[in-house]
């Protein structure tokens, strides 16, 4: 298995993204976080093909908590395998194990979104002790039942693309336009092909059957979920081509999330963080206050 490091020479040229970098070791891998603030914990985890850039509008909102965001295993500043057969829900899911575990935190505040979400959700599911509260962007969590005609297209773009393209995926999956520097920000962590595994990795990781070994603990995932006695806040926008409407099925599964303000983020595509991140941590932190409780 071979094992790239980050270009860091690449990230030089970002300038709203002024925070330290922390670094876990994972197995034989360095896992890459931003660590900002104290209080209490937030856990922001992003998804496909993003890494912890997309939750800096956050943090000045945010300021008042300890802020954490890391970078999945090929994503990011953290360090990528070699090959897209490389990557599995399992190693996503125990290289998010060992962050929690070793920075020994507790009573999060956990924000997801696309595949942050899966794995977030999973993760919750079995460590529901460490978790406060929740909040849940633009996610899914698949049991392998039929894909949509576009999620099959999209899972073929991923496969035989020669080289990947991080800014199309981002511009196309956004609803404002995205400004050049933004793009080469999330393109930064991709210099080649061969840094793209985890990106490509991932449309084809989303369980296509029943059978798929992620299944299990998504299944899992939904039944905690579906039983979640704390707070739930649930924000989708309203310019998601990718999965735009899946509020609802997190509204009937998770009983606490109608005990808050039924939020949609106007204006906003798939990367709802990117194009309106302010909005959205301010929400938050009216969420962690109480603020937007309905009874």
């Amino acid at each position: 298995m071979q094992i790239l490091k980050p270009d860091f020479t690449r990230f030089k040229s970002i300038t709203d993204f002024p925070y330290a970098e922390n670094f876990v070791d994972f197995d034989t891998l360095k896992m890459h976080y931003i660590d900002e603030g104290k209080g209490e914990t937030i856990l922001a985890l992003h998804g496909e093909p993003t890494w912890s850039y997309l939750y800096r509008k956050f943090i000045p909102i945010l300021k008042d908590y300890r802020f954490i965001a890391p970078d999945l295993i090929g994503f990011g500043k953290s360090d990528k395998i070699v090959g897209r057969k490389n990557y599995s829900f399992d190693l996503h899911f125990r290289s998010l194990e060992n962050l929690i575990h070793k920075l020994d935190i507790n009573d999060i505040t956990l924000v997801v979104q696309d595949w942050g979400g899966i794995l977030g959700l999973c993760l919750l599911a079995k460590y529901p002790e460490r978790f406060k509260r929740v909040v849940v962007l633009n996610t899914f969590l698949p049991v392998g039942k039929k894909m949509s005609f576009f999620f099959k297209l999209w899972r073929m773009y991923a496969k035989y693309h020669p080289s990947l393209s991080i800014g199309t995926i981002i511009r196309q999956a956004s609803y404002q336009k995205i400004p050049a520097e933004v793009i080469k920000a999330y393109e930064a962590p991709f210099p080649n092909r061969k840094h793209k595994g985890g990106a490509v990795a991932f449309p084809l990781l989303v369980p296509a059957t029943p059978n798929d070994p992620a299944v299990k603990p998504i299944q899992k995932a939904r039944d905690v979920l579906s039983k979640w006695d704390k707070p739930a806040l649930v924000m989708f926008s309203d310019n998601d081509k990718v999965l735009g409407g899946l509020q609802k099925f997190f509204y009937k599964l998770i009983p606490t999330a109608n005990e808050q303000q039924k939020i949609i983020i106007k204006d906003a595509g798939h990367f709802l963080q990117e194009e309106k991140g302010e909005e959205i941590a301010m929400y938050i932190d009216k969420f962690i206050k109480g603020e937007l409780k309905t009874k």
